[in-house]
């Protein structure tokens, strides 16, 4: 049984390990970016963290005011001047109803902001108003547009909109069945339509984007391949220590109990550290470390139960 258990336990901690850089990030944004809520500050790990009015970000089928309990279909679109696609979060801040169309879903930390479900363009959304009057309507929306590699850097940009819509019976009625009711945009529209470029230019632009690329996947199959090599090693130190030397030394049980509670704690806070870099979409680099660290301070208990176990020599008994 002990055997059985080892291995089962090397197995699992080098499965925890290989999966680590293979975490994906859940669709859509995260509701909040580190600096704050993503729909009101952006989309900061984006661009180089601030808006770019190179991103064009329009919603259209905007009533003037809403009508009590009436349903609004809101279309949202992205406008760049390399990039086609992207992605986007709005939000009401409760008032109404947000209900997300295809390419689209209901943001997990708050149901009634709804953002894409997968990189696209072109969103169209339900937005029920609220069923009383109370007030103007405020909303936030934030669009990024990128360059398709997958992951967020300096070649992406985003922009912030917000708008309003005033209450029943403050503006000229809009009928709630035309489609083009209104359209509302922040961003430069001129900046959509530029020169054509030198190629020499756009060749050096791609080969730099290309060596980043390999730098960055370069970086991950490094550490990542290290920090399997440094299980391997230790899988290997524990086959010949049984195999060779007599196995793991004897560690008395009044020394041991202690040393395992500190070790398990430790474990514990790391383990929980590690879910909150995955969880927040940290860095793969921190959640790698503390994956790690969470691993050494496993094994750490590992090695005292089982040396806790091992039987004690004579000179143990001295």
């Amino acid at each position: 049984m002990g055997r059985a258990f080892n291995r089962g336990l090397v197995l699992l901690l080098v499965a925890m390990l290989v999966a680590m850089p293979a975490l994906a990030n859940p669709n859509g944004p995260p509701w909040e970016n580190g600096g704050g809520l993503t729909v009101e500050s952006g989309c900061t790990c984006h661009g180089d963290g601030d808006p770019s009015t190179a991103v064009v970000v329009s919603i259209s089928g905007v009533p003037r005011s809403y009508a009590v309990g009436a349903e609004y279909s809101f279309t949202i679109s992205l406008g760049h001047a390399e990039y086609g696609e992207g992605g986007y979060m709005l939000w009401d801040y409760g008032a109404g109803t947000l209900t997300a169309g295809e390419g689209s879903i209901q943001v997990a930390e708050e149901p009634g902001a709804v953002s894409q479900g997968a990189v696209g363009n072109d969103w169209t959304i339900t937005w029920t108003a609220p069923a009383e009057d109370i007030g103007p309507v405020r909303f936030q929306l934030v669009g990024n547009a990128v360059d398709g590699n997958g992951e967020p850097n300096a070649n992406d940009a985003w922009n912030v909109l917000s708008f309003m819509i005033s209450e029943p019976g403050s503006t000229v009625d809009d009928d709630v069945n035309d489609r083009d009711l209104r359209t509302i945009s922040v961003g430069d529209y001129e900046s959509l339509f530029v020169a054509e470029e030198d190629p020499e230019a756009i060749e050096a632009a791609e080969q730099a984007k290309l060596a980043e690329s390999f730098f960055e996947n370069g970086n991950v199959y490094y550490w990542a391949t290290l920090s399997i090599f440094i299980v391997g090693a230790v899988v290997q130190g524990e086959f010949y220590e049984r195999r060779f030397g007599g196995g793991p030394k004897h560690l008395d049980r009044r020394l041991a109990v202690p040393q395992g509670i500190r070790r398990g704690l430790l474990a514990a806070g790391l383990g929980l550290g590690f879910a909150w870099a995955v969880d927040s979409n940290q860095p793969w680099g921190y959640a790698l470390l503390l994956g790690m660290l969470t691993l050494w301070a496993a094994y750490g208990v590992y090695r005292t139960i089982v040396q806790a176990r091992a039987d004690p020599v004579s000179k143990d008994l001295v």
